[in-house]
């Protein structure tokens, strides 16, 4: 699946949402300066940001469709996973990773974060979480149940949309205590809202998850029944967003 999302990286990049402009900040006042190692850079939202906030950034990205992407747009970005990438003595005042680091080993990782850190700098791992309302997700969770009953669609449209991104968060957070290099990791949270139409959900899906490889004739039949159901509840509809971050600075020791 880490590998589908570069299918259609224009779709990728124009709907995906970005990040909350705090985080951005708390991140980078809190570096000791601006050069930021983005991992899993994807189509740049997050390096994208960081640059528009005074940083420098270096992207590590394994899907050369992404890569191809970010570069067009003035992206430096290099071609690997985050395991086998070969830092070559660079170091970084910060490493972040938004909505890709569950597919990084979260120990590998971190210590591969501390490698690349100086001292005092930051690592910081996020997720934005979307919750639509509750009689939107129920209808998709029974859409998915019905169309796509081997899919794990069903059961995490069934549950709260955070309880999933905890156990990620859960997970990121032992690898860097595991790392034995940093500081208490700590989480940070930002809540926030986004408004959407019926074509402008649509255009989302088809970038998440499991539907990012399903055959397109399915895709549509899927799609047209989710927009039954937005249809439904007025057509539209406030998705509250809760973008969770896991935290932690290299020890100057370390």
């Amino acid at each position: 699946m880490a590998e589908s999302f570069g299918s259609d990286p224009e779709r990728y990049d124009r709907t995906r949402p970005r990040y909350p402009d705090a985080l951005v900040q708390r991140i980078t006042a809190s570096s000791p300066g601006r050069d930021v190692l983005d991992v899993g850079l994807g189509t740049g939202i997050v390096a994208r940001q960081f640059h528009a906030a005074g940083c420098t950034v270096l992207g590590v990205e394994p899907d050369s469709r992404m890569v191809e992407w970010a570069r067009q747009r003035g992206l430096e970005v290099e071609v690997a996973t985050f395991e086998a990438w070969e830092p070559a003595g660079r170091t970084f005042d910060a490493v972040v990773s938004g909505q890709t680091w569950h597919w990084v080993d979260p120990v590998i990782g971190a210590a591969k974060a501390a490698e690349v850190l100086r001292p005092g700098g930051r690592v910081a791992v996020f997720w934005n979480v979307e919750q639509p309302p509750p009689e939107l997700a129920t209808a998709v969770a029974a859409i998915y149940r019905r169309m796509m009953p081997d899919s794990p669609l069903a059961r995490q449209w069934a549950a709260s949309g955070s309880d999933g991104y905890s156990v990620l968060a859960d997970r990121a957070a032992d690898g860097m205590r595991q790392a034995g290099a940093f500081g208490t990791p700590e989480r940070w949270r930002f809540d926030w809202e986004r408004s959407y139409t019926r074509d402008e959900w649509l255009d989302v899906l088809p970038t998440q998850g499991c539907l990012t490889r399903i055959p397109p004739a399915r895709l549509a039949e899927v799609l047209a029944e989710i927009g039954a159901a937005v249809d439904a509840i007025g057509g539209g509809f406030t998705a509250g967003y809760t973008t969770t971050a896991v935290t932690a600075i290299r020890a100057s020791t370390a």
